[in-house]
């Protein structure tokens, strides 16, 4: 585990992009850890909440709007019985 001081931080802010295990920041003033800091994984957020159906997720070239449109769309036809 990396540890690092509250000054080097604001020197060198770059350490956080490079990131690949954990790091503790320290004020080394006062000998306390102030916070821990992880890096990020990189993995799919469909893998991750799908469980065990991400198998069955097919992904799409479609925007968020026009999936959204379609959902209330198909809502409304069933239940108010309208077709467009």
């Amino acid at each position: 585990m990396l540890s690092i001081g509250i000054g080097e931080i604001q020197k060198k802010s770059s350490v956080f992009s490079n990131l690949t295990e954990a790091m503790q920041i320290v004020d080394k003033r006062k000998k306390r850890i102030l916070a821990m800091v992880y890096p990020v994984q990189n993995e799919s957020m469909v893998d991750s909440l799908a469980g065990k159906y991400k198998n069955r997720v097919k992904p799409t070239q479609e925007d968020i709007e026009s999936i959204k449109e379609k959902a209330m769309q198909a809502a409304m036809e069933e239940k108010y019985g309208l077709s467009s």
